[in-house]
């Protein structure tokens, strides 16, 4: 029996197609992925420009084109720091002249109005019946005066700040011990002593409260103006410098330039040059001009008037307490260092003629001119015949003739002490009045010569960097 063979069930062999009987790509098993290398990180625009600033510095055109913008931004940069600086300068000298010093006087003019009331308070209490109208008109002058210095000084003060506080203490306290005088006048009128306690209330709020109060108001202003004075005179280190360091870059930019073409001018550098050197020497005599007449207002017009208003003050205090020495008739003592008791205004009024004899010597000291001493020596002059009624007067009342030593003290008397402090104020106040105007001038003409130079500044550096720039431009046209 014949046996038929099996087909054969082997597959076809690789690569060919058993349908078709055509050749196949044969599959390839999927591999693993493989990691991609980073992407290398793309530059900073800073270090991609420092490259191309490093590559055009190896060729002459590059380098000049680098040269002309730092000429051109040492200029712009000297002549807007000058400007700036010389702007606040100019800001803080006019300041001194038409703010600082103004509220200055104004807190002195506050102290003094104070000093002066409690002073024609007390003398008014004195003369009783017998106060005449101009009396009190000064009581009431001094008063409005006080309160319309105050009103002013709060217009002018930052609020929140000490001198603002002061100033309301100042305005709330005033009315107060207005109330208290009035009170003491009108028991006084009637006869009644209990007006002799009104009135020492009022004393003890002024002597206690207002005037240290307007004494710091002074203070405080004073430091403001010297503060002020510090910032218009500090000198301009910064434009300077950087002026100085303008013209030796273009110094150099020139020599460079003439060691490489033989040419001894570049006019747009020569013009750079000229227009820096114009703003450091204005900027130079302006500032030393205007230190010179800062400084002059400062030593022959501040200092006087400081040490003019302490002998006023000086002067009201004395007579103020010559005053209320005959009101309380030796109730009010003081202990001294070697147990001596002593009439506490008596004392007072010793220690305030004493201090107004010193700084009249100072004031005369400071006048510059004869304007100014006069009336500083016809105070001393008045003082000293002041001192010598008042030593009548203490005896007077010392033996008992109370009578007498009123008169001589409020005016009953041929010859009263009121007629010396009235002669001695008016000589401080004619005093002032010179001082002021020294002051005035010698400021004003400190804060003129900065005047101009800021805006002057800025246009010459504009004009200097142009320069700079057509300068090295000129250059750059030959490698065209």
């Amino acid at each position: 029996m014949t046996q038929t063979p099996k087909s054969s069930t082997a597959p076809p062999p690789p690569g060919h197609d058993p349908v078709h009987g055509t050749p196949t790509m044969p599959s390839v098993p999927p591999q693993a992925s493989r990691p991609t290398a980073p992407a290398a990180p793309r530059r900073t625009a800073f270090a991609e420009g420092f490259d191309e600033l490093r590559a055009a510095a190896t060729t002459e055109p590059g380098r000049l084109r680098i040269i002309g913008a730092l000429l051109a931004l040492l200029v712009v940069a000297f002549g807007a720091i000058a400007a700036w600086q010389m702007t606040e300068r100019a800001a803080a000298a006019d300041d001194v002249l038409n703010r600082s010093q103004p509220l200055t006087s104004d807190a002195a003019d506050i102290y003094r109005s104070l000093a002066d009331a409690n002073t024609a308070a007390a003398s008014g209490y004195l003369a009783g019946l017998q106060e005449k109208p101009a009396m009190r008109e000064g009581y009431e002058s001094d008063i409005r005066t006080a309160a319309e210095k105050l009103v002013t000084a709060a217009a002018n003060s930052e609020p929140g700040s000490t001198s603002a506080d002061t100033i309301a203490e100042l305005s709330r306290l005033l009315p107060e011990y207005k109330g208290l005088v009035e009170t003491a006048r009108a028991n006084n009128r009637q006869g009644y002593p209990v007006g002799g306690a009104y009135l020492r209330a009022a004393n003890e709020m002024m002597q206690k409260k207002m005037l240290p109060a307007a004494q710091k108001l002074h203070e405080t202003e004073n430091q403001r103006l010297s503060d002020d004075y510090a910032d218009a005179k500090s000198f301009p280190w910064a434009a300077v410098g950087l002026g100085v360091l303008a013209l030796a870059a273009l110094g150099w930019a020139q020599h460079r330039n003439y060691q490489r073409t033989n040419r001894v001018l570049n006019h747009g550098l020569v013009t750079a040059t000229a227009a820096s050197t114009v703003v450091l020497l204005w900027l130079a005599v302006s500032h030393t001009v205007a230190r010179a007449g800062l400084n002059d207002s400062y030593e022959h017009g501040v200092r006087s008037l400081n040490v003019l208003h302490e002998a006023r003050i000086a002067s009201l205090t004395a007579r103020s307490d010559e005053n209320l020495a005959l009101v309380r008739r030796g109730a009010d003592t003081k202990a001294l260092a070697d147990d001596k008791v002593v009439d506490a205004y008596e004392w007072g009024y010793d220690q305030e003629i004493d201090a107004l004899g010193k700084a009249l010597t100072r004031a005369e000291g400071l006048a510059d001119d004869t304007a100014g001493k006069k009336p500083v020596q016809d105070a001393n002059s008045f003082m000293k015949v002041w001192k010598d009624r008042h030593t009548a007067a203490r005896d007077d009342n010392d033996s008992g003739n109370y009578q007498a030593a009123r008169d001589r003290v409020i005016g009953a008397a041929k010859e009263p002490t009121s007629v010396c402090f009235d002669n001695v104020d008016k000589a401080l106040a004619t005093a002032l009045t010179h001082e002021k105007t020294e002051f005035k001038q010698a400021a004003g003409d400190g804060r003129d010569s900065l005047t101009g130079l800021p805006t002057g500044a800025a246009v010459l550096a504009v004009l200097g960097a142009a320069g700079a720039v057509l300068g090295i431009g000129r250059r750059l046209s030959e490698y065209r």
